[in-house]
């Protein structure tokens, strides 16, 4: 199993992070130790002084599949949740003002936070989803997949195009505008139509 990532796929992200948008979709990997499940708590990172949210509309992919039309991309994925991909941000930052590769500020262990999943068939229209991301309360990220730049179906048939999706793996489609600093303690709280499906605490390392 594996996580594909993809970036900069909302407009007023890209914008609030000085980044250009993307012509192509932009992807990168986590693996699968960054998986967190059931809400378990996430433990913040001792590498990194701020880590940041994103939260996220991931979908799983349910069948095999390369080269994929993006006409059949539809019938590669069954099952939608929400999850947020937690990013080192001072780490990302120093790793791109020296050239490096920035897997060390998004693929850490548990970086990638998922609720469970519902059948993508229960909700009215895949280009017309809310989610929303409350912490400690407060609402700090609301979406709507109609904002994405490019669609479930353009992100599934781009990246077969390079890698192979096999069952079980799981796409992170983006993040909207909102993205902040995450402290220990906080109460994540992330919901898709109203429904809250990921509910969990940042804590602080026991190592």
């Amino acid at each position: 199993m594996k996580i594909i990532c993809i970036g900069r796929n909302y407009l007023e992200h890209a914008k609030e992070l000085n980044n250009p948008v993307p012509e192509k979709p932009i992807f990168f990997m986590k693996p699968d130790t960054a998986l967190v499940q059931n809400n378990d708590p996430v433990y913040y990172p001792e590498h990194s002084n701020d880590m940041h949210y994103e939260a996220e509309i991931v979908l799983k992919i349910c069948k095999n599949g390369n080269h994929i039309s993006e006409k059949f991309a539809q019938h590669y994925y069954n099952e939608i949740g929400i999850g947020i991909d937690f990013t080192a941000r001072d780490v990302q930052l120093d790793c791109k003002k020296k050239g490096l590769p920035w897997e060390i500020a998004k693929a850490f262990d548990q970086s990638a936070p998922i609720s469970k999943f519902i059948i993508k068939s229960t909700l009215d229209n895949l280009r017309n989803i809310n989610f929303s991301l409350k912490i400690n309360g407060e609402e700090k990220q609301n979406g709507n997949t109609h904002d994405m730049i490019f669609s479930f179906d353009e992100i599934i048939a781009y990246t077969s195009k390079f890698i192979t999706l096999k069952e079980g793996d799981l796409i992170f489609t983006g993040t909207p505008a909102g993205v902040g600093p995450t402290v220990i303690n906080d109460h994540f709280e992330a919901y898709i139509e109203g429904e809250k499906l990921l509910d969990f605490i940042v804590k602080k390392s026991t190592c």
